[in-house]
């Protein structure tokens, strides 16, 4: 394969990797929102500690799966080469 594709191929495979890095931000917004809120309602009913704890920690690692894919996505993108070769 020519030398300049090889390179075009490699520079896009960054951009795309740092593209796909970029979905990290929307997990960790969401994660600060969602334990905000359950600070709040524990504060409001501390007797609801458990459930909301429980609930509010579910629903992080469900958020979390979101950035994790981008980094394996990313971490896909610049190791891998896609072309063989």
């Amino acid at each position: 394969m020519d030398i300049r594709i090889e390179g075009l191929i490699g520079a896009c495979s960054a951009i795309g990797a740092g593209l796909a890095v970029i979905a990290g931000i929307g997990p960790g917004i969401g994660q600060g929102i969602a334990a905000g809120y359950g600070a709040s309602a524990v504060g409001r009913n501390p007797g609801a500690k458990g459930d909301i704890m429980s609930t509010m920690l579910l629903g992080q690692a469900v958020a979390e799966t979101t950035g994790l894919y981008g980094l394996v996505v990313a971490l896909l993108l610049m190791f891998v080469k896609p072309f063989g070769e």
